[in-house]
């Protein structure tokens, strides 16, 4: 089987994003990583936390071979100003932005196999003038493709039916063009990248107690359940609209493979809960793999040592694992 060649982006430059690459950086795997980020970026941070590496200016037209401990391949990206530790820099957002993008392009020339995310901060680039709400939806507008946020434990799968917008727009947003769209992806998904040949998905309600019949809403009446209708019409095995807090119990999820939630805060506390820094957010639905990390910048922990990797491990573990399907 081929060596995967798999990026790393670091994110936010003054988080722990860069100590959290360094230190999967020390550990060997079966894949060639790449970093996109600034080297000296990684220098400095490397000081800091007293690790030793071998930084190399990576040659795409070199074949991949397994990282070995310490090594740090890199496309060079520089920042705008040098960082410092847990202090935003507007100056720096177009940095980010720029790794991200230069990511995306190597995995749609095919010259990557996958994409792992460390942590960015929206608000410092939102201040910055450039609008960005999430990975997911950059890497689908880059790639011109429709996304599925995932987020996974080794027990629990919950994709999003909408992703980073504001509770109050999450209603008139759910629709069944919307609904349609994300089921078909998922379910092809679990299939493809999962190998799980018939998958059973449960379906949240979007209202308390998914509408109690219609007075506590009637989105489930209108437009979700229709959808999940022809679904099962067709031989889905689809449960729901149930309401959430019956959806996130031990023997609904022993009967799933994955949970659909209308929306962020409904699907993804209780995973956090259950698997917080071994969770992965995967987006499903675009023409190269993405898996990301499950926590945020964590500024007042960037340089001190004291950041786990867990997360970003897991992550590269489950990218590595699915550029083999």
């Amino acid at each position: 089987m081929p060596i995967p060649r798999i990026i790393i982006t670091p994110g936010e430059p003054a988080g722990i994003g860069p100590d959290v690459c360094l230190l999967v950086a020390q550990k060997p795997w079966p894949c060639e990583i790449v970093f996109i980020a600034d080297p000296q970026l990684l220098s400095r941070r490397a000081k800091l936390l007293g690790l030793s590496i071998d930084t190399h200016i990576l040659n795409l037209n070199e074949s991949p071979c397994e990282h070995k401990v310490g090594l740090i391949n890199i496309i060079p990206t520089p920042l705008a100003k040098s960082e410092t530790c847990a202090q935003l820099d507007a100056s720096n957002a177009p940095y980010v932005l720029e790794t991200l993008k230069k990511a995306a392009q190597l995995c749609l020339e095919k010259k990557c196999q996958a994409i792992v995310t460390g942590p960015v901060q929206k608000s410092i680039l939102n201040k910055a003038n450039i609008a960005f709400s999430g990975h997911t939806e950059y890497f689908a507008e880059m790639s011109e493709s429709y996304p599925v946020m995932m987020l996974a434990t080794k027990k629990l799968r919950v994709a999003l039916a909408t992703t980073h917008i504001a509770l109050k727009d999450v209603s008139h947003t759910i629709s069944k063009p919307l609904l349609n769209k994300t089921i078909n992806i998922l379910h092809s998904e679990l299939i493809s990248k999962f190998n799980i040949s018939d998958p059973r998905i449960a379906v949240c309600g979007l209202n308390p107690h998914a509408g109690e019949s219609g007075y506590l809403g009637d989105e489930e009446i209108n437009i979700i359940s229709p959808v999940l209708e022809n679904f099962r019409a067709q031989g889905l095995k689809i449960t729901g609209p149930m309401p959430a807090d019956t959806v996130f119990t031990q023997p609904v999820l022993e009967q799933h493979d994955a949970v659909l939630a209308m929306y962020h805060d409904q699907g993804l506390p209780t995973l956090k809960y259950s698997g917080f820094g071994e969770a992965v957010n995967i987006t499903l639905g675009l023409p190269f793999i993405r898996t990301s990390v499950d926590h945020g910048t964590a500024l007042h922990l960037a340089g001190t040592g004291e950041a786990s990797s867990t997360s970003l491990e897991s992550a590269l573990d489950l990218a590595i694992q699915l550029t083999a399907h």
